[in-house]
């Protein structure tokens, strides 16, 4: 008589998603009740009538844009795979789109300075555009097409939104209250919609991913559609006057001439490239020596661990914490090096795994707009696009050359990758120390240009 051996599918108890979602409400609101007694309040400034309705629109075009993005994050591996593409095809596929970021990025970052951030997000939405409507027309992976859009997008989401809210905060001369309320915002509102993308995308999908690709891709061009007229119903934005020859002296003054600003730039660069790490290798990690786990339920863990960590950021602005931005990224950072540097040292349960990965997620939805509000304060607008584009040059570098070690190679392993991380997470927690041991810019004295 044969023996039957039941297979055990791990993932994670709703109870999970309910401390999530507990957390996050009571994270949200009760901070307006015991920041009252404080001298800053996250909820308790006012914000001109222009102003909100500016910061309501632009959430509301950022949340289309998030979605747009987690639509396409579901297919990924799957969506070559059903039209019969190698593993070595995709390898190639992924070095093509970080070779596009390596290659094109700064220079969308000098393009977003000089031709204002407005059309920089147009661009963004009219890249989906062209991809929803090539994927509906052809019906054919076209992978090496999608992959320099979407990297292209990606790059646009990473700087242009930021920057265009800054530089309308600035130009209506608001308390940067609202400008910090608004930065947290963008990592909840973006994470809740990478969730929601993925609902979205697992529903049109169905039973065959070739309609669900369709779908999806119908839905992409319908919300981008709206996006663009989100765009063009806000205020109008003029042309910019700064000639490039100014341009690049300000920007070599003030970006390549401060070493703050390489500080600052080598820590979101450092972020990025673990951020990078992750994704691609979480999978593998979880289900190496054959086990099985639900990874389309992890995949929102993740991202409510992001949400909840970003609601810790009003707690910090509103007088909670007693150190300074520039010490909580020194701790924040270290952790992080710690958590990677337990997942790469050896073989963990997946119970454990999960949850240093939501450790990640949530110290990360936490870094995103503390580093933002470091940009706020030491970079300056007119530039903020080029200093964010030109510090993934070193990011996408990085992951260009592990792809290419790991996936053509094999000279590398993946816990060597997850090792590499650790390194580069531990080298952001030294350069925000040396950051703050450099002192505060005087950034109101030459801010504006």
């Amino acid at each position: 008589m044969g023996v039957v051996i039941e297979s055990f599918v791990w993932e994670p108890t709703s109870t999970v998603f309910v401390f999530f979602l507990i957390s996050t409400f009571l994270s949200i609101f009760l901070l307006p009740y015991f920041a009252k007694n404080r001298t800053f309040g996250t909820f308790d400034h006012t914000v001109s009538s222009s102003f909100a309705r500016f910061q309501r629109w632009f959430l509301a075009i950022y949340t289309l844009s998030s979605v747009m993005e987690g639509i396409w994050l579901v297919y990924g591996e799957s969506e070559l795979a059903s039209y019969g593409v190698s593993k070595e095809s995709m390898v190639f596929y992924l070095c093509v789109g970080f070779s596009t970021s390596l290659v094109l990025g700064p220079l969308l970052g000098l393009l977003s300075d000089l031709i204002g951030q407005k059309r920089i997000c147009l661009l963004y939405c009219l890249l989906h555009l062209v991809v929803g409507v090539w994927k509906r027309i052809t019906m054919s992976p076209s992978a090496w097409f999608a992959n320099v859009c979407f990297s292209l997008a990606g790059l646009i989401h990473s700087f242009g939104f930021e920057t265009w809210l800054v530089v309308e905060h600035e130009k209506q001369s608001q308390r940067n209250d609202s400008l910090n309320e608004t930065f947290w915002l963008m990592t909840f509102l973006e994470s809740a919609s990478l969730i929601g993308g993925q609902v979205l995308a697992n529903w049109l999908a169905d039973e065959s991913v070739q309609s669900g690709i369709a779908l999806s891709a119908t839905a992409s061009l319908f919300l981008s559609v709206v996006a663009i007229i989100c765009i063009f119903r806000t205020a109008k934005e003029p042309l910019k006057t700064l000639p490039l020859r100014d341009y690049s002296a300000a920007f070599y003054a003030y970006v390549l001439g401060d070493k703050r600003i390489w500080f600052l730039g080598t820590a979101q660069a450092c972020l990025q490239f673990s951020t990078a790490v992750f994704w691609i290798l979480w999978a593998p990690t979880l289900v190496a020596d054959g086990r099985e786990v639900n990874l389309g339920l992890l995949y929102p863990c993740f991202l409510g661990s992001r949400m909840l960590g970003s609601t810790v950021f009003p707690w910090l602005m509103s007088g909670q914490s007693l150190l300074r931005l520039e010490d909580c990224l020194v701790y924040i950072y270290a952790i992080l090096g710690f958590v990677f540097s337990i997942v790469a040292y050896d073989y963990q349960e997946i119970s454990t795994l999960v949850v240093l990965f939501c450790l990640f997620h949530g110290f990360a939805g936490l870094v995103l707009p503390l580093l933002a509000r470091l940009r706020t304060m030491y970079v300056p607008n007119e530039l903020r696009g080029g200093m964010i584009s030109l510090s993934q040059v070193p990011a996408n570098a990085a992951i260009l050359f592990c792809l290419i070690q790991r996936g053509y190679s094999d000279k590398i392993e993946n816990s060597t990758m997850m090792a590499l991380s650790a390194v580069s997470l531990f080298t952001a927690s030294g350069c925000i120390y040396l950051l703050r041991r450099w002192g505060k810019s005087p950034h109101q004295d030459w801010h504006k240009l």
